[in-house]
């Protein structure tokens, strides 16, 4: 019997449209996928099963990641996620922590380093009392060309960062996954902040663009579930790869 693929599990968000969310989850686990992890998915009844959700919820989904070319469907033979996929995408807000996760996965990570770091008066709002934050810098490539797309500095509550393995972020994890399943905090919101900017020189070395030249300069706050900051992210896109974009839909179940 052909080996199938199994997605990450999801608790969802019974505010929120179910396909969308169902959606998002499935795109993560796709995008996060060691290589060895076989490409055909479970039928449409078992995906049901597995988020439970009804099989039009499912089918709901799995229409939407075949329209972005995540996956391909065949008639008798099954679902299968497509080898070449699609990886680059827009920046967009999304309405759940699970689809934050999928947009941060899926990219080739390299984590530089680590290390406790002076909190930066601009943001010292978020950090009271507290002098010094753990500070992880990630730099994020193409999958096929190698080319640099974005780097983040993640700044870490100290007594939070205590609980992280570095293997995770080593291994590709996107840091909000890291946080929520491997360390556990239960996340309340993350909002999220983008402008344009230039690139500083750190930022021009890193992604490889002419100093000064236009980018995407993203800054995310990580409530936990008594409201306090966890972890404060400032992301920044190449300008000639990534757009921006909102999508406000009346949709349900």
């Amino acid at each position: 019997m052909t080996p199938l693929f199994t997605p990450d599990s999801v608790e969802l968000n019974r505010k929120l449209p179910l396909w969308y969310q169902v959606s998002q989850s499935l795109r993560a686990s796709i995008l996060g996928r060691p290589p060895q992890a076989p490409d055909r998915l479970p039928p449409e009844d078992q995906l049901a099963g597995h988020y439970g959700v009804s099989v039009l919820t499912m089918r709901q989904a799995l229409k939407e990641l075949e329209a972005e070319g995540l996956i391909s469907r065949h008639r008798r033979r099954g679902t299968f996620i497509e080898p070449d996929a699609r990886r680059s995408r827009p920046v967009r807000l999304l309405g759940s922590v699970d689809t934050i996760v999928a947009q941060q996965s899926g990219e080739p990570t390299t984590l530089l380093g680590y290390g406790p770091e002076p909190v930066p008066a601009e943001l010292a709002e978020h950090f009271p009392g507290q002098q010094e934050a753990m500070a992880y810098r990630r730099l994020r490539c193409e999958r096929e060309s190698g080319e640099p797309t974005n780097w983040a500095l993640n700044l870490i509550r100290r007594d939070v960062a205590e609980r992280i393995d570095p293997a995770d972020l080593r291994r590709g994890w996107p840091m909000t996954k890291v946080l929520r399943d491997g360390v556990g905090v239960r996340i309340s919101r993350i909002t999220d902040t983008v402008e344009a900017r230039l690139a500083d020189p750190e930022t021009a070395r890193l992604l490889r663009v002419p100093l000064l030249s236009p980018i995407l300069h993203y800054t995310g706050v990580t409530y936990d579930g008594e409201g306090a900051v966890v972890d404060v992210v400032r992301i920044h896109y190449r300008g000639d790869r990534f757009a921006f974009s909102v999508t406000l839909e009346n949709v349900s179940d």
